[in-house]
């Protein structure tokens, strides 16, 4: 094979020049990206999420919602298209859980009144700070029309995800999106970027079996999540499993 160009390296993903003008590779790594102690490597669960990730990209193409993957090439490697990656982590939360229920002093599991869609200036030296509109703005990361249309690109995403999720057993607490530019000519639009994989969700399994008394306990955090989120959305690599059992978003 080429010596491909890296472009970028992140904690779970390397992003190389694609064989295209405007497109880069995204290769999946096995390392976990969660900011949550768990086992720096869990292997096969780079194949899990590029499956994952091009099942719900792929969804969110087919109703109309823009993202920036194209196809996926190999068990660990999609094209994608380049974009430019607004500097925010952007967070659908439906339930309390993680960072709410510890700011708030919200119970974990709470139904929240309506989702809620938080900023997260990216960067890790800052420990991916909450930021309000106002910072946003002043600093020139996006400006008002972008973040009305990132909140309508994220309920979306949410409306889409909670779906899927609830057809196989599985309630979407919250998850992280990031959001990218790319140009049409003279026309900006946003897109969906990075990946959608049990690394940016907060999955509880649903089918909890009963308790002695016939009740059903709340739901609990999946164990693990990469297989059998795969193998409940029937897209699952009959050559990959693995058993560890890693922490969601943080």
């Amino acid at each position: 094979m080429a010596r491909r160009k890296k472009v970028y390296e992140g904690k779970a993903k390397i992003l190389y020049e694609g064989p295209e003008p405007g497109t880069l590779v995204q290769y999946f790594k096995d390392d976990s990206s969660s900011s949550v102690a768990v086992p720096s490597t869990l292997e096969g669960k780079g194949v899990l999420n590029n499956r994952l990730s091009e099942f719900f990209m792929s969804g969110l193409n087919q109703i109309g919602v823009p993202t920036h993957f194209i196809r996926r090439l190999n068990m660990r490697e999609q094209l994608v298209r380049m974009a430019e990656i607004i500097p925010l982590e952007i967070v659908v939360r439906n339930f309390a859980a993680g960072p709410l229920s510890a700011r708030l002093g919200i119970p974990e599991g709470t139904q929240l009144p309506r989702p809620i869609v938080e900023y997260y200036f990216k960067d890790e030296k800052l420990n991916l700070p909450l930021v309000a509109e106002e910072h946003i703005v002043a600093f020139g990361w996006a400006n008002q029309q972008d973040l009305d249309d990132i909140v309508a690109l994220a309920l979306r995403v949410n409306d889409f995800l909670s779906g899927v999720m609830m057809g196989v057993g599985i309630r979407l607490a919250d998850f992280r999106i990031e959001v990218g530019r790319i140009w049409e000519g003279d026309f900006m639009r946003l897109i969906v970027a990075d990946e959608i994989s049990p690394d940016s969700c907060r999955l509880w399994d649903m089918r909890q079996p009963e308790r002695p008394d016939g009740t059903i306990p709340d739901p609990q955090p999946m164990g693990d999540v990469y297989t059998e989120l795969a193998r409940r959305l029937g897209v699952l690599p009959s050559n990959v499993t693995h058993t560890m059992k890693p922490t969601l978003i943080n």
